[in-house]
């Protein structure tokens, strides 16, 4: 029964965080509908992600709080609402708003992971962490084949509107089979609960390595999947919507391949699985650079990218769940905040640099800011092997 609530979770997250990725294929649409100009249209998904970031902050602490089943649904039923919005958006201020509330709300994928850590067995955390983020980052992944094969077929504005029938059946669902438990919670204010958020990071040098991490490798991941339909929609390769949305397949075999990332974790192989990991990070932007010579090497720099993003990614989560049973959400909380911070940096920086530099300073960029997350990982590999002990 908890393998199929483990999977039930995976989906849920899969929805829920694709919702803010469906503009990336869609951006040239979105510049010609609402006149905004090419050059600064990721500033949408830039925005998107900093209410990410304030959701992860200001949402996904309460999940020590409050009853997580009511929590789950209750943000699902409200992004359902959101998805309309934008859908039905008649100008860029209402698009705007729609797509802000949407990264607000789609937090709602950090209480469920949180919620399946504390249902697991110790032994069996980093599993069912490494299943369930497997099925954010292949949500992630999809969102761009999906947008795309849906745009040709019947525009933009289905996309919104089929993932918010889709979410309201996924309510339905979870509301039938999610379990509700019990659990002691401490007694702490709002504020209280917010501002012990800061104090973990105070407290847990994990916590502060492992989020430093996650910001540079997401940072690599949003420089590549925000600017990558820039030179496949171009001349000389001018793909159509639905063929740049399937590059997307390649990277879910990427993240389908580190969900053993979370075994590995478990039996103490975490800071050797992510020094590997991000050997392969570095190495997989020499083989994106011949995108415009080689879509077969493109293929591969993408399943080589997501591999490593999410075998880091498990690794880092099921580490940072380990440190307290009664402070998972706000862990998640302050962990994923430097995720937002990575992908809202990569997604504002790559658009400017392609605009500028074209796909070799888009490549440079990645590359750069790869090796750097691997020099820190060597600097930082014996601070987190003694704090670990």
């Amino acid at each position: 029964m908890f393998r199929y609530v483990t999977l039930l979770f995976a989906a849920a997250c899969g929805m829920s965080v694709a919702n803010i990725y469906f503009a990336q294929p869609l951006l040239d649409n979105l510049s010609s509908e609402f006149n905004i100009d090419y050059s600064i249209i990721g500033i949408l998904i830039t925005i998107t992600q900093i209410f990410y970031a304030l959701g992860l902050l200001l949402l996904v602490p309460l999940g020590d709080l409050l009853n997580q089943r009511r929590l789950i649904i209750g943000q699902m039923l409200l992004s359902t609402i959101a998805l309309v919005i934008v859908g039905t958006a008649s100008s860029s201020a209402v698009l705007f708003a729609g797509m802000a509330l949407v990264g607000l709300l789609a937090v709602v994928t950090q209480t469920i992971v949180a919620f399946a850590a504390t249902m697991a067995a110790p032994a069996e955390r980093g599993r069912v962490v490494g299943m369930v983020t497997s099925g954010i980052v292949i949500g992630i992944l999809l969102a761009r084949t999906i947008s795309g094969i849906l745009t040709d077929l019947a525009g933009w504005r289905s996309v919104y509107l089929v993932s918010a029938a889709l979410m309201l059946l996924m309510v339905c669902v979870l509301f039938r089979v999610l379990p509700n438990v019990e659990r002691e919670v401490k007694s702490l204010s709002y504020p209280q609960l917010l501002r012990s958020v800061f104090m973990l990071f105070a407290q847990e040098r994990v916590l502060r390595i492992r989020a430093i991490l996650a910001m540079l490798i997401f940072t690599a991941f949003s420089i590549l999947w925000t600017s990558l339909v820039l030179p496949l929609s171009a001349p000389p390769l001018s793909l159509s919507h639905t063929a740049i949305g399937a590059f997307g397949l390649a990277g879910v075999a990427g993240a389908l391949a580190a969900a053993r990332a979370g075994r590995l974790a478990d039996r103490g192989y975490g800071q050797r699985t992510t020094g590997i990991a991000l050997i392969l990070l570095l190495i997989s932007w020499l083989l994106i650079s011949y995108t415009e010579q080689s879509l077969f090497a493109l293929v591969i720099g993408i399943v080589l990218l997501d591999l490593a993003v999410q075998a880091v990614h498990v690794t880092n989560q099921s580490m940072i769940f380990a440190l307290s049973t009664e402070a998972r959400s706000r862990l998640t909380a302050g962990y994923m905040v430097f995720y937002s911070i990575g992908s809202a940096t990569g997604s504002i920086a790559s658009t400017h640099i392609y605009a500028h530099y074209g796909w070799d300073g888009v490549c440079w960029l990645g590359a750069s800011v790869s090796a750097l997350a691997l020099l820190f990982w060597a600097m930082t590999s014996r601070a987190t092997a003694a704090a670990l002990k």
